[in-house]
């Protein structure tokens, strides 16, 4: 029986999508949940699983062309075998493995399990029935159990910019390659480009003592991970500091629609992270909930997800307002660009000894850069000064973001 493989419905804010690779081609015989191929969006990519046992017949739609939800892109024929299916003699798999492989591993998961040469037995599986899924391999990754050093991962579309069109090399005294764009990296330029030229943005600077924040680090990393089991890290600090200040300037937290300002009763801050397909940001939800370690542990998965693309769409979508850390590139200063219809973007940067006047006195201490972008029809000179002042308050004095004073 043949059966129509087509695009899943996308999210609302998702129109259309591009075929990224087939894992499959005509001819390959295919198990339930095996996944033929990866659609890319400008947010995610979308796994497809084969709806049942069979042989991929034809393909529809090649990598690189643009579909639609609900499009059929391939056809399978349903319990049919490949014709160059070897054949078994005896069947000699143990009920443990047919079911780890087949039974209650994901599709995402089995694919981790072969590029790290791991067995199903070696993950615990925290899903329905006890399912391996791929947050189980990723875990048991961070733990660093005993796994062998993976092998050169092959060129794949989660794990390296997708180039799904054919690549232009032009060869000669001065060669160049020709790349296509991907669609991520088509949408962030839409929105960059967008922000410049509707938002009145301005940038005001400031520099903030890290001293305090590296002592209180120093002095309680230890237990901290011992405790959380996830590192100390900055961005937590200044997560909370945000949101303390944002609490004191709302404009600063707000967004224009139309002819209105939205003032937003709720604090979700997004934290840009970088990952082989371009710039995403993740959001922290109700940021102004979460504790320090909570912060810390969604920051770090978020960046393991980003890694291997599988942020969904939820984790990307919203957000009130933004930080983003060059420092970790080594950026000593610059303008960070808003994120629509986000107003106001937080820049941290590289941390440097500095000579500094203190009572009189030059010393040396730990100096970074801030700097504050934002959008000047909603946020006064004013307004955006004192709220990047108060997060350097907040920062030199990390008490104060403890107590919420």
């Amino acid at each position: 029986m043949a059966i129509e493989i087509k695009v899943p419905g996308f999210p609302e804010s998702v129109s259309d999508g591009t075929i990224g690779i087939w894992h499959k081609k005509p001819g390959d015989a295919v198990k339930r949940d095996d996944v033929l191929v990866e659609i890319e969006t400008d947010k995610v990519v979308f796994e497809v699983p084969a709806p049942n046992d069979g042989v991929l017949s034809d393909i529809v739609e090649n990598e690189g062309a643009t579909v639609l939800a609900q499009q059929v892109i391939a056809h399978l024929e349903a319990g049919a075998v490949a014709a160059n299916a070897p054949v078994k003699e005896t069947v000699t798999e143990t009920v443990s493995e047919t079911t780890n492989e087949e039974g209650i591993v994901s599709p995402a998961a089995r694919r981790l399990l072969a590029e790290h040469n791991l067995s199903a037995d070696q993950v615990t599986g925290t899903g329905k029935g006890g399912c391996i899924l791929k947050e189980d391999i990723q875990a048991h990754l961070a733990k660093g159990q005993g796994i062998p050093k993976p092998p050169a991962p092959e060129k794949s579309f989660a794990a390296a910019p997708t180039t799904p069109a054919p690549i232009q090399d032009i060869s000669g005294d001065r060669p160049e390659k020709r790349v296509p764009m991907t669609r991520l990296r088509k949408r962030v330029a839409e929105r960059l480009v967008d922000a410049q030229q509707t938002a009145a943005i301005l940038t005001t600077f400031n520099e903030v003592n890290m001293q305090p924040i590296m002592d209180m680090r120093a002095k309680y990393q230890d237990r901290f991970v011992e405790q959380y089991g996830v590192k100390l890290g900055f961005m937590s600090f200044f997560v909370k500091a945000a949101v303390e200040a944002l609490k004191q300037f709302p404009e600063v937290n707000a967004s224009i629609e139309g002819d209105d300002i939205v003032y937003h009763g709720f604090y979700d801050v997004g934290i840009a992270v970088g990952s082989p397909r371009g710039l995403i940001v993740p959001i922290l939800r109700d940021a102004d909930q979460l504790s320090m370690s909570q912060i810390e542990s969604l920051i770090k998965d978020f960046g393991q997800k980003a890694q291997n693309g599988s942020l969904s769409i939820e984790d990307i979508t919203g957000g009130t307002f933004t930080v983003t850390n060059g420092g970790v590139f080594g950026s000593m200063l610059s303008t960070p660009i808003l994120n629509p219809p986000q107003s106001a973007i937080l820049g941290m940067h590289a941390i440097n000894k500095k000579p500094v006047v203190e009572n009189d006195e030059i010393v040396i201490r730990p100096m970074m850069y801030l700097a504050l972008s934002y959008d000047h029809r909603i946020i006064d000179g004013r307004g955006a000064v004192q709220f990047l002042v108060t997060i350097k308050e907040l920062l030199e004095d990390p008490a104060r973001i403890l107590l919420e004073v």
